[in-house]
């Protein structure tokens, strides 16, 4: 197996495209890479956050840093995509919140099908049980499930309220149909939040992907948005990170699990720009649960309301998304995107990614 990077341009196809799609993202990818702001091309996926809500409480994440009223999706958004879903490959359900918490998860599940998208969905794993049915019926392509330990006491005690050990047997029995059905999907990966309390335990996370039958381990670094965790932050940990991605690599290729790795600090591709070229006011359209696009989630500036344009065309091409793309990969760049940590386009050589205590990282939520 091999060592992979996040993408930033393309996705990953688990089954061939149509031909309308094929030729939709080759122009995608085309106009994306000439930097053009307005688009004959759709995005390549859209990214829906379910909602902002969670049931388990994390040490590290953002939402702790932040007071607000939940929100859910509204189904029928879903109508604003109908003209434009047989060009699209993919729908993700990610965002701030745990995505199968929303009390239709499994009609977007449905919907995703009906409409021949790629499916991918990240959870934490707490409601699989429930959903191993519905995620064969749909034929979920893929499905990644946040651990953040080897061993139940590390991931228990970082994800509370989560239970490691019911968490895997479900994974087990996904894995188990999976081979009964003889079906390649959905591709399967855990992923861990590498901290100064957990990353030791990487090797053996490895380890735990082949045990569960998974094909991918993957890490991302903690990205600090509180004092009271700067003592779990990674960077100027180089030496000690090194070390221990090397081994978990090697693990990798003699179990046969693929191994997903952020660069190391000093090494990442984006040199000294605020960070890699990003492509997702191209690729990517992210709606979050308050209704407002963004243009990734990892973004604290609302674009516009999902309502303020009647058409699809006409957000794809209004002109917050034209400025957007004008700007996020020159000198004009604007806060927040300067401060870049989203996990696939960050420059993790620069402490920013690491740290954004301090700084505007989430939207602005309505309050009660």
């Amino acid at each position: 197996m091999s060592l992979l990077r996040a993408r930033t341009l393309d996705l990953k196809e688990i089954t061939p495209l149509t031909q309308e799609r094929k030729a939709n993202s080759k122009l995608n990818e085309q106009e994306a890479l000439a930097g053009k702001t307005m688009l004959e091309s759709y995005p390549r996926r859209l990214v829906l956050e379910m909602t902002n809500a969670c049931n388990i409480q994390c040490k590290m994440c953002g939402r702790n840093a932040s007071d607000f009223t939940p929100t859910v999706f509204h189904p029928e958004w879903l109508e604003i995509f109908e003209p434009v879903t047989d060009k699209i490959e993919e729908v993700t359900l990610l965002g701030w919140g745990e995505p199968t918490l929303h009390p239709n998860f499994k009609e977007f599940l449905k919907w995703g099908k009906e409409k021949g998208l790629r499916i991918f969905f990240c959870t934490n794993g707490t409601r699989l049980g429930e959903l191993k049915e519905d995620i064969f019926r749909n034929k979920v392509d893929l499905l990644t499930v946040s651990l953040d330990g080897a061993i139940a006491q590390t991931n228990n005690r970082i994800r509370a309220g989560a239970d490691f050990d019911k968490i895997t047997a479900n994974i087990k029995e996904i894995t188990a149909q999976k081979a009964q059905l003889q079906v390649e999907y959905p591709y399967l990966s855990i992923v861990m939040t590498l901290m100064q309390s957990n990353f030791h335990e990487f090797p053996e996370y490895v380890k735990l992907a082949h045990k569960l039958g998974l094909q991918e381990a993957k890490g991302v670094y903690l990205t600090v948005f509180e004092e009271r965790l700067m003592d779990e932050c990674m960077y100027d940990m180089r030496k000690e990170i090194e070390a221990v991605f090397e081994e978990a690599l090697s693990i990798g290729e003699e179990l046969g699990v693929n191994v997903k790795l952020p660069y190391l600090q000093g090494e990442d591709i984006a040199a000294e720009k605020a960070h890699k070229d990003c492509y997702v006011g191209w690729r990517d359209f992210f709606l979050g649960s308050d209704g407002y696009v963004r243009s990734c989630m990892s973004t604290s500036k609302k674009l516009f309301h999902v309502e303020q344009y009647q058409t699809f065309d006409e957000m794809w091409n209004s002109k917050e998304y034209q400025e957007f793309r004008s700007k996020v990969n020159n000198s004009g760049m604007e806060l927040p995107c300067r401060n870049c940590y989203q996990a696939s386009f960050a420059n993790w050589n620069k402490k920013s990614a690491f740290i954004q205590v301090g700084n505007e990282f989430a939207p602005t939520w309505d309050k009660e």
